[in-house]
């Protein structure tokens, strides 16, 4: 794949991955934004003392939303263009849309849900403000060991092709992912800093709308890009009563 290629394929994965963040800002918006607004509201009522606010709620979940939606949509949506340009043609013979849906679900599972699942997203009000560092770094360490082991047993799955064949050698590579995983999950130590009394139904809510946010974010780039991708590589063929109508150059 030629430089302009790539080029042209890193410019469309940006748009789609703004058109995917506008998708994942309105599935923010009116799913996660009231879970937010009542995890506030918990959090004030059980406060003793109430700090002055340095950015407006308003502004939060509005413009703030919106330019962290989006930069992260569009940031990742290049990052998975690239990632596309590799992928392309050596994970199967998948074509231009597969390929993208395929690395997009790849994407959410490794990035996203396997940290998501040792250690979930909490609503304001849910978490000890002085362990949030700590809590921050076992989160990226968390996904940094899922990309790398998805991408170790990726290899794995490519070196037992040619011995087990394509089926029985992806079942091994995901079977040792999820062991892998399940060790680190062993090992890494647990968060559990949720207060007394904080509404269950309520942080059960906010994390299932977290992961649609990401699901919907990752699922409209996997479309947009797979399109605009297919486009690229595979024009259509222009059809033949147009060609006709132009006139031959002299």
């Amino acid at each position: 794949m030629n430089s302009a290629t790539v080029r042209n394929l890193l410019v469309r994965g940006m748009l789609a991955g703004l058109a995917a963040g506008v998708l994942a800002l309105i599935a923010a918006y009116f799913l996660g934004e009231p879970n937010v607004d009542k995890a506030i509201g918990f959090e004030d009522a059980h406060a003793h003392e109430h700090e002055m606010e340095v950015v407006s709620r308003s502004l939060q979940s509005t413009a703030g939303l919106a330019t962290g939606v989006l930069v992260y949509g569009v940031a990742f949506g290049g990052i998975a263009a690239l990632a596309f340009c590799v992928a392309l043609g050596r994970v199967g013979r998948f074509g231009p849309r597969a390929t993208a849906l395929l690395l997009s679900g790849c994407a959410l599972l490794t990035v996203y849900v396997v940290p998501f699942l040792k250690y979930p997203a909490n609503p304001p009000s849910v978490g000890d403000p002085d362990t949030i560092g700590e809590r921050t770094t076992l989160y990226f360490l968390m996904m940094l060991l899922s990309v790398l082991l998805a991408v170790g047993a990726t290899l794995l799955g490519r070196r037992l092709a040619p011995v087990l064949g394509t089926w029985w050698a992806t079942v091994a590579a995901v079977a040792a992912f999820a062991a892998a995983i399940g060790l680190a999950y062993a090992f890494l130590p647990a968060v559990n800093e949720v207060p007394v009394g904080f509404p269950a139904t309520l942080l059960w809510r906010f994390r299932l709308s977290a992961l649609a946010v990401q699901t919907v974010l990752w699922g409209g780039f996997g479309l947009a890009f797979g399109e605009l991708a297919e486009r690229l590589l595979n024009p259509r063929p222009e059809p033949a009563a147009r060609r006709r109508a132009v006139p031959a150059a002299r």
